[in-house]
């Protein structure tokens, strides 16, 4: 049985994930506040949400990258988050785009990142985006390299690295979009 803490960040999983795995360069958001807090001094258990991660991640390695592909044959990184909520988080959720997906939940500092944060990378105007997992590692559809578990101290990903979101945690809480925030 999933203990409620556990559901609230799956919820947020779901919520957070299906976006476009590109987007046309818009100017930076203005700044807001990162949320930089442990949240506190109880931790959730995010056990079951690595878990989940590491069972899709080991179900879907290696799958090409097609653009718009959300199937083992072909899939691309907003069909891969989109998939894992589906598959791993019982969480249906209609596809939205990147751009969307960037502006919800709240800004996460790279140092404070937990399992299941959305990453973003902008990568030649385009955005790009997976799930953060642990030790800082991250899993998405790479177009080079299919699904995929990367490191965010690679030198290539610390020069593209856009932002980390993490969506509320909260039972019952409410995910709006931020439109002047876009990226």
């Amino acid at each position: 049985m999933i203990n409620s803490a556990a559901r609230n960040v799956i919820a947020c999983l779901l919520f957070a994930t299906l976006a476009g795995c590109s987007s046309k360069h818009q100017p930076a958001p203005e700044q807001e506040s990162v949320d930089t807090s442990l949240e506190g001094a109880k931790q959730p258990d995010l056990i079951p949400v690595i878990a989940a991660l590491h069972d899709q991640m080991h179900s879907w390695e290696g799958t090409k990258y097609q653009w718009g592909g959300t199937q083992l044959t072909g899939v691309d990184c907003s069909g891969f988050v989109w998939r894992t909520l589906k598959d791993r988080f019982n969480i249906p959720m209609d596809r939205v785009t990147t751009r969307e997906l960037i502006a919800m939940g709240k800004p996460v500092d790279q140092a404070h990142l937990q399992p299941g944060d959305l990453v973003f990378f902008r990568i030649k105007h385009e955005l790009h985006v997976g799930f953060y997992d642990t030790d800082r590692q991250f899993l998405h559809a790479s177009v080079s390299q299919g699904v995929m578990r990367s490191s965010l101290n690679n030198p290539y990903w610390k020069s593209v690295y856009l932002q980390a979101r993490r969506l509320p945690r909260e039972q019952n809480s409410q995910i709006s979009f931020n439109y002047k925030n876009k990226v």
